[in-house]
């Protein structure tokens, strides 16, 4: 006797559904065949895969199913062996600079800019399971953006969040993999990170820069925010007298606005006055 019209749809589902599993099934299988060559990259091998596993998983593939492991842990830990790492790295190969010297010089190293570098480079994110709409976008635009600043841009371009995630969570990994051997990460990663930005390549953050030139100075300047939309905002810097020695305006973060305005009056600023030059 055939299936009545309602049995048929219940089973059409159930095929349907096991179909999905079946293919998700076939997805890991490819995916985790495709980490083999994040190994090569880093010519580390895994002990424990699954520590690779989760270095690789955006916490968006599982989304809003939070009980699941993303790599959000190991990059916490990343973070903080990193920051160890290079701070030891920095005061052995600099042992006659200050405090202040070594931690702009251990900034540069571990910021998001410079880690994003490394995942972009190394082609580390399409490895990277994630469900987020935009991050071939992101990734496109910082790959457009870093073209003009070869080593570090100081706070001028926006950078994708997730590519220095990816660098600090297989730190994270590899620490533990490693049986917490920060030698182990730093053999590892030392090739990756470079060019390492020492004294002679580290630059002032325009912000930084601005400021101290205006105290030299003695000239007084206020930032203006004058965005009209949540798109595209614009910042303004202002003398007293309200005459605008720079302006930008892009549709970025009010962060990156902020600094690019702050080159443009920093640029101006060593261009007219005497004493900048």
């Amino acid at each position: 006797m055939g299936l009545k019209q309602k049995d048929r749809g219940v089973y059409q589902y159930i095929r349907v559904m096991f179909q999905d599993e079946d293919e998700e099934k076939e997805k890991e299988k490819v995916w985790l065949l495709s980490l083999e060559d994040v190994e090569e990259i880093l010519s580390y091998k895994f002990s424990d895969k699954n520590l690779l596993k989760e270095a690789f998983t955006h916490p968006s593939y599982y989304y809003p199913d939070d009980t699941k492991e993303s790599y959000e842990r190991l990059e916490l830990l990343g973070d903080s062996v990193l920051n160890l790492i290079i701070s030891k790295e920095m005061f052995l190969l600099y042992p006659d600079s200050s405090p202040g010297l070594l931690t702009r010089l251990r900034a540069a190293n571990v910021d998001n800019e410079k880690l994003a570098r490394v995942a972009f480079k190394y082609r580390l994110y399409p490895y990277l399971r994630h469900k987020a709409p935009d991050m071939e976008d992101q990734v496109q635009a910082f790959s457009n953006d870093i073209q003009n600043y070869p080593v570090h841009s100081y706070g001028l371009i926006d950078t994708p969040k997730f590519l220095a995630d990816i660098v600090e969570s297989i730190i994270g990994a590899v620490f533990i993999d490693s049986n917490y051997s920060l030698d182990t990460v730093w053999k590892v990663f030392k090739r990756l990170l470079e060019p390492i930005i020492g004294p002679k390549t580290l630059r002032i953050h325009p912000m930084t820069e601005l400021y101290e030139l205006c105290q030299k100075n003695k000239i007084s300047i206020n930032f203006v925010d004058g965005s009209k939309s949540e798109t595209y905002k614009t910042f303004s810097v202002v003398l007293e007298n309200n005459i605008v020695i720079g302006t930008s305006t892009c549709a970025s973060r009010k962060e990156i606005v902020k600094n690019r305005a702050a080159k443009a009056a920093l640029d101006h600023l060593k261009a007219t006055l005497p004493s900048a030059n």
